[in-house]
């Protein structure tokens, strides 16, 4: 009896080449299907998707903190168009407060009635002068303070005021000033009284500039009352008509005119913020 193997053999074949494609075909959907599964459950590529599609933008700051910490120059603050002309010292900055230490000075009708004699005796030789806005003696430079400054030096100023007793002061002769960068010139009357007193004041205030390495009071100053000033140095041609400035002080109605500083009062002022200091009675 002949048995026919081959023929078997190729059909058995056939069906195991049949059933491997088979399963190859199951393990392959099997492994997409767990791949996709595997994405979409996988945190960390949702978010890689995410950061792809969303575009990164940068939240603006809210307003008070750039008020808190502001470098920005305001052009506005720099035209001197905007102050009759007068040019800064220094350069303004947000954040940087102009400050100075003074003593002040609340004027009578008599010294009003002065001051436009002056000023139109100057005018007659054609040198204008505005009058000052507010009347005071400096004690020191004009300086720059950053706004967190502010709480910590009226603090030590007033501590280094605690034992200054009050005096009064008298000033009544004229003299010109220009300042350091001779972009103003003054007419100022020159204190005649109480410069012990003033002194003292400065001591203190200077330790305190000091402290916080700023610049201090001038080595030798000249203790005054500005009455007025103009833009640009015009010393040369104020002190020409000095004398007869001087004879409009001297010959003031019942007698020569003194100016007379009840000095009760210490002032700072920085930015558009004034702090009082009373003197000891």
């Amino acid at each position: 009896m002949l048995v026919g193997y081959s023929s078997s053999s190729s059909e058995e074949e056939s069906e195991a080449d049949s059933e491997a494609a088979t399963d190859r075909k199951t393990s392959l959907s099997r492994k997409c299907k767990e791949e996709d599964v595997s994405e979409d459950s996988c945190p960390t590529k949702k978010k890689a998707k995410i950061k792809e599609q969303v575009p990164k933008t940068r939240l603006p700051l809210p307003g008070g903190l750039l008020a808190m910490f502001p470098e920005e120059v305001d052009p506005q603050t720099d035209d001197s168009s905007l102050h009759n002309g007068r040019i800064r010292s220094f350069k303004h900055e947000r954040g940087n407060w102009a400050t100075y230490v003074y003593l002040p000075y609340h004027p009578e009708e008599e010294f009003g009635e002065l001051l436009e004699k002056l000023l139109s005796a100057l005018a007659a030789h054609g040198v204008f002068l505005n009058p000052q806005e507010e009347f005071h003696l400096s004690l020191s430079q004009t300086v720059v303070l950053r706004h967190h400054w502010i709480q910590p030096f009226t603090q030590s100023l007033r501590a280094g005021l605690a034992h200054c007793k009050r005096f009064l002061c008298s000033a009544g002769r004229l003299k010109v000033y220009c300042n350091a960068e001779r972009t103003r010139t003054f007419l100022g009357m020159e204190v005649l009284t109480g410069h012990a007193q003033l002194l003292d004041l400065v001591r203190v205030v200077d330790r305190l500039m000091t402290e916080f390495r700023l610049d201090t009071f001038y080595e030798d100053p000249s203790f005054h009352v500005s009455l007025a000033w103009c833009v640009g140095d015009f010393t040369v041609q104020v002190k020409e008509c000095i004398e007869e400035l001087q004879s409009l002080v001297d010959d003031h109605e019942d007698g020569a005119f003194v100016l007379r500083l009840d000095c009760v009062e210490l002032r700072c002022k920085t930015g558009n913020k004034t702090f009082r200091f009373p003197l000891v009675p």
